[in-house]
């Protein structure tokens, strides 16, 4: 099986950073350029991504996003720009509420509320890292747990690489049958190479790089892959909440758990650690998972 070369490092995040720097065409209109990607439909985390610039290049620059949900209603067609729509629910004095809705041929394909917050003081706590993880130095990134699996690398092989992917533990693209069941997921990430100082930016870096994972903490629970003989999955909703500053290109621990799956749905959630301890984020998804068969022999 050949590799095709793909963007990785401060290219494919320079190349993330461009598809994130939305034209504005209108007042709270903007077009979203197309990812050089090689998948059937938009990821999702792209589209997510892409609505909260919009929602946050309509909102004063004291005010950093706090929340967001967001519903994905359509797939979305990579060969496409998307249309990012955003109407202004509410400025107050201390909160701003905006709901963006992406579009494409005039049809909804994902929507978001997404608030934000000036900040203020207040109690403070937060949920302590989760102990003895192995440091990220020391856990070999996705892209080089698979190059020995080149049968398991699938889109991985053809896609831009902007966040670093760091599973503690087997991930879902193990072969089918060599994946432990485990309650807890547990990856490193990080941006690939440099951010600008914003934290916009930054925040939305972080919706990019939770729906790479989240998804599989569900077939982590039962020691399922992605793939033939294994499944298929599709975001259906996402939401995330920022509890403090951080930046995503410097280390980060995604700590997930599922705590139910029924009716071909499964939910996860997770929470964001810096590698220093900080609690900055926390995530809940619920997608569609559907069994696939495994591929015939004989079959390429």
């Amino acid at each position: 099986m050949t590799v095709v070369e793909v963007l990785v490092g401060q290219d494919a995040v320079d190349e993330l950073l461009h598809v994130l720097d939305l034209e504005k065409i209108d007042a709270n209109l903007f077009r979203g350029r197309r990812a050089t990607t090689e998948l059937q439909r938009v990821f999702g985390g792209q589209v997510a991504a892409q609505a909260l610039v919009a929602a946050g290049r309509t909102v004063a620059a004291d005010r950093n996003v706090h929340s967001l949900h967001g519903y994905f209603v359509r797939p979305g067609d990579p060969k496409r720009p998307i249309i990012y729509s955003v109407d202004v629910i509410r400025d107050g004095r201390s909160f701003s509420v905006r709901r963006a809705t992406a579009l494409q041929g005039g049809k909804p394909i994902f929507f978001m509320s997404a608030s934000f917050h000036i900040g203020e003081v207040g109690l403070e706590h937060g949920d302590p890292i989760p102990p003895d993880v192995p440091q990220p130095e020391d856990t070999p990134s996705l892209h080089e747990v698979l190059k020995a699996h080149p049968d398991r690398l699938g889109i991985w092989a053809r896609t831009p690489r902007p966040i670093d992917v760091r599973y503690v533990g087997q991930s879902g693209y193990a072969a089918v049958g060599q994946r432990p069941a485990a309650a807890e997921q547990r990856v490193w990430m990080k941006v690939d190479g440099k951010l600008p100082d914003d934290q916009l930016v930054h925040s939305c870096m972080l919706a990019y790089a939770s729906d790479l994972t989240l998804l599989d903490t569900v077939l982590n629970q039962h020691g399922q892959v992605w793939g033939p003989g294994g499944y298929l999955g599709t975001s259906l909703d996402h939401a995330m909440w920022f509890h403090r500053p951080f930046r995503a290109d410097e280390w980060f621990l995604f700590d997930s758990s599922s705590p139910t799956a029924s009716l071909g749905r499964g939910l996860a959630r997770g929470e964001f650690y810096t590698s220093d301890g900080r609690h900055v984020a926390s995530a809940v998804q619920e997608g569609l998972l559907r069994e696939m068969p495994s591929v015939p022999a004989g079959v390429p």
